[in-house]
C-alpha cells in the first residue's frame, strides 16, 4: 500500500510540473518560418512569413527585416492575416545577394509578449 501511494504522489508531482511547464510559457512562440532560419535560398523571397503558436494582436505585432548594414529592408507592410490570426508577414523589394536579418515582435491575444530574430541568406 504505501508503494502505491508513493507512485501516486510520483505521478501527481509529474502533473503538478507538466502544468508548471506550460504555465511558464504562455507567450505565442514562433512555430515555423519562412524562409527558416539560417537557410540559404538560391532566389530571394517574394516575403518573410512567420507562423505562431497562438493568434497575435495585429496593432502589436510586426516583423522587420534588415541587410548586413543594418538597414530595413523590408516594404513596411507587416500584418497579421485575417484568414490566419496566428501569422505575420512582411513583403519584401527584390533582395540582393547577401546575409538578412529577420527581427520580430508579437503580442499574443493574452497580452504577453515574445520577441525573436534569425538570419537567412540569399545567393552562396
Amino acid at each position: 500500500m504505501a508503494i502505491h501511494g508513493g507512485f501516486r504522489a510520483v505521478a501527481l508531482g509529474g502533473v503538478l510540473s507538466l502544468v508548471a511547464v506550460s504555465a511558464a510559457y504562455p507567450h505565442a512562440q514562433l512555430d515555423r518560418a519562412n524562409p527558416p532560419a539560417g537557410a540559404t535560398l538560391a532566389a530571394a523571397p517574394a516575403e518573410v512569413t512567420l507562423h505562431f503558436t497562438e493568434k497575435i494582436e495585429p496593432k502589436f505585432s510586426t516583423i522587420v527585416v534588415r541587410d548586413a548594414a543594418g538597414k530595413q529592408v523590408d516594404q513596411r507592410d507587416s500584418s497579421v492575416q485575417e484568414q490566419d490570426p496566428q501569422t505575420l508577414r512582411v513583403s519584401l523589394p527584390a533582395l540582393a545577394p547577401g546575409r538578412y536579418k529577420i527581427e520580430w515582435r508579437v503580442t499574443s491575444v493574452d497580452t504577453h509578449s515574445s520577441r525573436g530574430e534569425y538570419s537567412f541568406r540569399v545567393g552562396k
